[in-house]
């Protein structure tokens, strides 16, 4: 059986090589019909700390790495505009040679 690729969104990054990874999806209500946008929650191992919060990623199932943990980090899609802001305002703040 073929293991399953998702993308989703970092939302957490507080622990050491595991990140807070949230897949929305759509889905249709029993009784009206609707569609209503739902989450899923996964929590995938980062071996090398390389994504942050606010990226989009994409993960891969795996074997178990703990209680909770079933999936690994494969690539990042897009990086979080913090990371490109920051690099922005270092060249923005720095100082003007007069002359």
């Amino acid at each position: 059986m073929p293991k399953r690729v998702v993308v989703g969104l970092v939302k957490g990054d507080k622990c050491d090589k595991t990140r807070r990874v949230e897949v929305p999806r759509l889905v249709r209500h029993k009784k009206y019909g609707k569609i209503i946008h739902r989450r899923t929650v996964c929590y995938a191992h980062d071996e090398n700390n390389a994504s942050s919060a606010g990226d989009l990623v994409e993960i891969i199932e795996s074997r178990p790495h703990s209680k909770t943990k079933r999936w690994e980090l494969l690539r990042i899609v897009k990086r979080s505009g913090a990371d490109e802001q920051a690099a922005s305002q270092v060249s923005v703040d720095a100082p003007e040679i007069p002359g």
